[in-house]
């Protein structure tokens, strides 16, 4: 038994080089329409939407002459249009009298959609264009859980001084996430360690800081100033989850100092760990505080050297609107001074 085969748009078999429409139809359109629209040649909304914007200023006048003089197209042009798209949808959206017309039900039912979906259009343009402007536009920003207490927000306020209405849209999350954010397009720059090699992206550094080991301070080690990571070799650790950059670092530093860390627990936050390590669960190379916690001890680590890098990092070749363009050279220009002491 032969399958029927649903017709795509039909399209007009006339052609005017004021009405641009595809020649040829190469889609079907869909029983049930995607959550993204179609955009080959032959389907409807690549047909249709150069068209919707007159269909829908024809049906507001209700008269074509007045309709062509508002939107600045020949009357003759904007009746061949309105033909055409009866034609290609098949359904006679327009009863005319003269250069006057009316709805019929079918153009009434199409109109109530097709001022939904302008309405969107111009919705998403004003939007853009608004995060785009260089006083008030949007920076989508990524850091790491920890610069959010102290580093971003002292950032933040420094740049704002100067640029008082730009907006940010603010993401913390763990390296790789933030890198896969930049891929997406869900962010424009991020601050990150260990700075990433990636062909397709590109990393400026901006500061180091210092780890510490961090133990309980009833720990054997509670009284030094001082330590060598070798003489935590046989200590538990907790540390973050495979995936975030400092459990990268620290699994790095301890097989430096030629051990592999036992881990008691793996986490996504750093104070998190700091409080772990003050019940004794075990210890931790972890970045300073931004306010010190009671029940640890923090010690310098001396060798291996044990510091991270962190810099700022964005998708190679993304054109950047001008507010992004202005916090990226804000962000060069603090290099060497982006942490605090």
């Amino acid at each position: 038994m032969a399958h029927q085969r649903r017709p795509g748009p039909r399209l007009s078999s006339s052609g005017y080089e004021e009405d641009i429409a595809p020649s040829t139809p190469t889609a079907t359109p869909p029983s049930s329409a995607p959550p993204t629209a179609d955009l080959d040649p032959g389907s409807w909304p690549a047909l249709l939407a150069p068209r919707l914007a007159q269909f829908a200023g024809v049906a507001r006048h209700e008269h074509v002459t007045r309709a062509a003089h508002e939107m600045n197209v020949p009357q003759s042009t904007l009746s061949r249009a309105m033909v055409r798209l009866e034609q290609d949808l098949g359904v006679a959206l327009f009863a005319r009298k003269g250069r006057t017309v009316s709805l019929t039900p079918a153009g009434r039912a199409f109109l109530t959609s097709v001022e939904g979906a302008l309405a969107e259009v111009e919705r998403a343009a004003e939007s853009v264009r608004a995060d785009a402007d260089p006083a008030s536009g949007k920076v989508a920003f990524g850091f790491l859980h920890t610069m959010g207490s102290e580093t971003v927000p002292e950032l933040i306020r420094a740049f704002r001084a100067d640029h008082p209405r730009v907006r940010f849209q603010l993401v913390q999350n763990y390296g790789e996430a933030m890198l896969e954010g930049l891929r997406a397009g869900e962010l424009d720059l991020c601050l990150t360690s260990p700075i990433p090699e990636a062909p397709d992206l590109v990393a400026r550094r901006l500061d180091e800081q210092r780890l510490r080991l961090v133990v309980p301070d009833d720990h054997r080690l509670a009284g030094r100033r001082r330590v060598r990571l070798a003489e935590a070799s046989d200590e538990t650790f907790v540390t973050l989850e495979p995936g975030y950059g400092l459990r990268r670092i620290t699994d790095d530093l301890c097989e430096a100092a030629g051990f592999r860390p036992r881990v008691a627990f793996e986490g996504e936050e750093a104070e998190t760990l700091r409080g772990l390590v003050a019940a004794g669960l075990g210890v931790a190379l972890l970045p300073p505080p931004a306010v010190a916690r009671p029940g640890v001890v923090e010690l310098t680590v001396t060798a291996p050297r044990a510091v991270r890098e962190v810099g700022v990092a964005w998708l190679d070749g993304h054109p950047d609107t001008p507010p992004v363009a202005a916090f990226k050279r804000f962000l060069l220009s603090r290099r060497g001074h982006l942490l605090p002491d």
